[in-house]
C-alpha cells in the first residue's frame, strides 16, 4: 500500500515539475504576469508539503528556499530576471533528480546546498534594500498621527470584496494514514488559507478498546472564506488516495446569510424540499424533527448551523462578496497506462470474437444468431470508440517539453531562437505520442543547430536576427501531419552531396534529384557538421528519426528552399490498435486495405500485355493513375481471374491503384504485429485475425506508393536509355 502511494506521489510530483517548466518559460517571456508567478509559487508549495508528507525530507527542505524566493517575487520585493529563471530551472531539474533518491546522498546534498546558496545570493541585495526601506517607513510612521480606526473597516471591506466562501466536505478513507497522509495537517493547512469554520464528524468512532491507531475514523466539513482560488484549495488535497472523497462548492453568501437551517440542508443535498415541507407542519423544533424523521444526523445539523453562523459573521464583518453557486467539479482519475493497454487488447479480442460469431451466423443461417451478432457488433464498436478516446492525448503534452530544449540549445550556441507551436490540441494515441518524443527531439536539435543561422549572419542577409522554429500538427484522415520547420539557410545540397561522396554513400558520377539529395541526410552515420560537439557531428539522429517513424507506420518528407529554411513533415497514424479496413482477396489469400486511404473501387479488365506487368496504368475519372499488380508484386502463381478490380487509394500526396482479385467488404481490423520473418517485407504493415480464424495481412499504402513511383522512374530511365 505504501509503495503504491509513493508511486502516486512520484507521478503527481513529476506532472507538477513538467507544468512548472512551462510556467517558468512563460514567466521569462512575461515577467510581470502575476498569475504565472502565483502558479510557480503554488507548485513549489505543493511539492514542499507533499514531499514532507511522504518522507522525502531532502526535497522538502530544498524546495523551501525556492518557495521563499517566489513568495518575495509575488509580493513585489524581488524581480523576475533571466538569472532567476535559470536558477529556478536548475532547481527544478535537481528536484526531479532528488525524487529518484531517498535519503539524499552526500554528493547530491552538496548540489542542493550550492543551488540554495545561489538563491540566497540572488535574493540578498533585494532583501537589504527592503530592510532599508522598511526602517525608513518605520521612522516616518512614528512621526505620523494615529489613524482613525474607521479606516480599518474600509480596508476590510476593500479586501473582503476579493474573497469567496467555499463549502468543503472532506471524507478521508479509513486507510488514508497508511500512506503517510495526516488528515489533521490538511485541515490545518485549510485554516491557513483564510477564515475557516471546521466541523468534525466522529459518528464512526468505535469504543476505545476497539480503536486501530492506523485507521482514520473522522471526517470534516469546512466552511472557508478566502482570497485563494479553487486550485489553491484543491492543491491542499492533491495527493489524496482514490478512496477518499472531496467535494468543493461555492456558497452564495448574499442569500445564504438569510436562509434557515432547512434551506441550507437543501443546498447541501441532504434533504429535499418535499421532506422539509412535510416536517414543518409538525409542532416540534425543526432540528429534532430532522433527526427523528430523516437520515440526517445531529452532526449534520451542527454542520449546517456552523455554516449559517459562519456566513452571518462574514456578512456582519462587511463582506459583500456574492459568488455564483456551482455544482461540484467533474472529477477525473489517474489510470495506469498498462490498464488502458489491457483494455484495448480485450476490445481487440472481442472484435475478433464477434467476427467469428458473424461468420458462424452466416454459415448456419440462423436469424436469431445473426441478430445477436449485429447487436454485438454495435456494442463493440461503441466500446471500441470509447476505449480509443480514453487513449487519445493532445500532442501538446509533448510540445511543451521542447520549449526548454530550444531555449537551452539557443543559449549554448549563442543564437536567438523562438519556438512557435500550432495545433497543440491535435489528439493522438498515447502509445504513438510516447514514441514520437525521440524523433522530434532530433529534428528540433537539427533545426536549431544546422538550420537557423547565427544572429550576425541572419542580419547580414537581411533577416530578423531572431530565428524561428515552428512545430505544428493537424489531422489528415486517419493520420496526423507534424511539421518541424525553420526559417534558416535551408539544406546546402552541394555540401550534402560532397559529404556523401566522401563517405562512399554515392558515386561522383551519380545524378540525383533534389529530393534524393535531401534523403541522404537520413543515412546512418551521415553528418555535415564541421566538428563533433555535444549537440551534433556524430552522425546519429536523423537515421534514428526515419527508423522510428517508419516503425510507427509513418513517413518522413523534406521540403527545403535554400536561403529560406527547411520543413520536415512526419505523417503518423492516429492509432496502432484498431482500424476500419477493406477486405480483399489476392489469389487464395486475403488482405486488408485501411479504409481511410480508399477513394473508390473499380472493375478492371487488363489487356493481355498488362496481365503480367507489375506496374500498369488506368484512367479513372479523367486521371491517369499508376497501378501496382499485387499478384505480380507478391509473386502469386494462381490462375488469374477474368475480371479483376482496382482499389484506388490516396497516400495524401497522390493517388495510385491497387490491383486485386476481388473486393470482399468492410472489416473491423485489430492490428497485430508481424513476426520477425515478415516484418521487413515492403508493402506490409501488420496482420489481423479473420472471423474463420485465418490470418489476413494489412497492406502498407505508403510503402506501396513509394514502390510504384520507384518502378515508374525505373521504367522511364530504361525507356530513355
Amino acid at each position: 500500500m505504501l509503495e503504491h502511494m509513493n508511486s502516486v506521489f512520484l507521478e503527481e510530483a513529476t506532472d507538477l515539475l513538467e507544468n512548472l517548466e512551462g510556467q517558468l518559460l512563460t514567466l521569462e517571456e512575461n515577467p510581470q504576469d502575476s498569475e504565472t508567478i502565483s502558479a510557480v509559487f503554488r507548485a513549489m508549495h505543493t511539492i514542499k508539503g507533499s514531499s514532507a508528507m511522504f518522507g522525502f525530507d531532502g526535497v522538502s527542505k530544498f524546495t523551501h528556499q525556492i518557495e521563499s524566493t517566489f513568495d518575495l517575487v509575488r509580493n513585489g520585493l524581488v524581480p523576475v530576471t533571466h538569472e532567476l529563471i535559470n536558477l529556478t530551472l536548475t532547481a527544478r531539474d535537481h528536484i526531479r533528480d532528488l525524487l529518484n533518491v531517498n535519503p539524499v546522498p552526500p554528493d547530491m546534498q552538496k548540489i542542493s546546498d550550492k543551488i540554495v546558496a545561489d538563491f540566497q545570493s540572488y535574493v540578498a541585495p533585494y532583501k537589504q534594500e527592503e530592510d532599508k526601506t522598511g526602517a525608513q517607513n518605520s521612522n516616518a510612521n512614528q512621526n505620523e498621527p494615529a489613524k482613525n480606526n474607521n479606516n480599518e473597516d474600509s480596508d476590510i471591506d476593500s479586501k473582503s470584496t476579493k474573497e469567496t466562501t467555499w463549502r468543503i466536505m472532506f471524507r478521508p478513507s479509513a486507510g488514508i494514514m497508511l500512506n503517510g497522509t495526516r488528515p489533521a495537517l490538511l485541515i490545518k493547512e485549510l485554516n491557513e488559507l483564510g477564515t475557516a469554520t471546521v466541523v468534525p464528524f466522529y459518528e464512526n468512532l468505535p469504543a476505545l478498546s476497539d480503536i486501530d491507531p492506523e485507521q482514520c475514523y473522522f471526517s470534516w466539513d469546512v466552511i472557508l472564506t478566502t482570497e485563494k482560488s479553487e486550485n489553491d484549495i484543491k492543491d491542499v488535497f492533491i495527493f489524496l488516495d482514490n478512496d477518499s472523497k472531496l467535494t468543493l462548492e461555492k456558497i452564495d453568501i448574499g442569500s445564504t446569510g438569510n436562509k434557515k437551517i432547512g434551506e441550507i440542508l437543501i443546498d447541501r443535498h441532504e434533504i429535499n424540499r418535499e421532506e422539509l415541507d412535510n416536517l414543518i407542519t409538525q409542532q416540534k423544533k425543526l432540528g429534532q424533527l430532522l433527526v427523528e424523521n430523516t437520515s440526517i444526523s445531529k452532526q449534520q445539523i451542527q454542520s449546517a448551523l456552523a455554516e449559517q453562523e459562519h456566513i452571518t459573521k462574514i456578512i456582519s464583518a462587511g463582506n459583500k462578496t456574492s459568488a455564483t453557486p456551482s455544482q461540484p467539479a467533474n472529477q477525473s482519475i489517474r489510470v495506469n497506462s498498462e490498464k488502458l493497454d489491457q483494455l484495448i487488447d480485450l476490445v481487440g479480442e472481442m472484435v475478433t470474437f464477434n467476427a467469428r460469431l458473424g461468420q458462424l451466423s452466416q454459415d448456419l443461417k440462423l436469424p436469431q444468431l445473426t441478430s445477436l451478432s449485429e447487436l454485438g457488433e454495435r456494442l463493440i464498436l461503441s466500446l471500441r470508440d470509447t476505449s480509443m478516446d480514453m487513449r487519445m492525448l493532445p500532442i501538446g503534452s509533448i510540445f511543451s517539453r521542447f520549449r526548454r530544449l530550444v531555449r537551452d540549445l539557443s543559449n549554448e550556441l549563442g543564437k536567438n531562437i523562438e519556438l512557435v507551436t500550432e495545433g497543440a490540441d491535435t489528439e493522438l494515441d498515447k502509445t504513438v505520442i510516447e514514441k514520437l518524443n525521440d524523433p522530434l527531439v532530433h529534428l528540433i536539435r537539427n533545426a536549431v543547430d544546422h538550420g537557423v543561422e547565427m544572429p550576425d549572419v541572419r542580419k547580414a542577409s537581411g533577416k530578423n536576427p531572431q530565428g524561428t522554429v515552428k512545430l505544428s500538427a493537424k489531422h489528415a484522415g486517419a493520420f496526423v501531419l507534424i511539421s518541424i520547420s525553420d526559417d534558416g539557410a535551408g539544406i546546402n545540397r552541394e555540401k550534402v552531396k560532397k559529404k556523401a561522396i566522401d563517405k562512399g554513400i554515392i558515386k561522383a558520377s551519380d545524378e540525383l534529384t533534389d529530393t534524393e539529395i535531401d534523403e541522404l541526410i537520413f543515412r546512418p552515420g551521415f553528418s555535415t557538421a564541421a566538428k563533433v560537439s555535444d549537440i551534433s557531428g556524430r552522425g546519429v539522429g536523423m537515421d534514428v528519426v526515419k527508423k522510428n517513424i517508419t516503425a510507427l507506420g509513418g513517413t518522413v518528407a523534406i521540403e527545403s528552399n535554400p536561403g529560406h529554411g527547411s520543413t520536415f513533415i512526419l505523417k503518423i497514424p492516429l492509432t496502432l490498435a484498431i482500424i476500419e479496413g477493406m477486405l480483399v482477396s489476392i489469389g487464395a489469400n486475403k488482405y486488408v486495405i485501411p479504409l481511410t486511404n480508399i477513394e473508390e473501387c473499380l472493375e478492371y479488365n487488363p489487356e493481355d500485355k498488362d496481365k503480367n506487368a507489375i506496374c500498369t496504368h488506368i484512367t479513372a475519372r479523367g486521371e491517369f493513375l499508376p497501378c501496382i499488380n499485387m499478384r505480380k508484386y507478391f509473386e502469386i502463381e494462381d490462375e488469374i481471374p477474368k475480371n479483376l478490380q482496382v482499389v484506388v487509394v490516396n497516400d495524401q500526396n497522390s493517388k495510385i491503384g491497387i490491383v486485386v482479385d476481388s473486393v470482399i467488404g468492410n472489416h473491423q481490423t485489430v492490428i497485430k504485429p508481424l513476426g520477425k520473418l515478415y516484418k521487413n517485407i515492403e508493402g506490409l504493415s501488420g496482420a489481423t485475425i479473420l472471423g474463420d480464424g485465418s490470418v489476413a495481412l494489412i497492406l502498407d499504402i505508403f510503402k506501396l506508393s513509394t514502390v510504384i513511383h520507384y518502378l515508374e522512374q525505373e521504367v522511364s530511365r530504361t525507356t530513355v536509355q
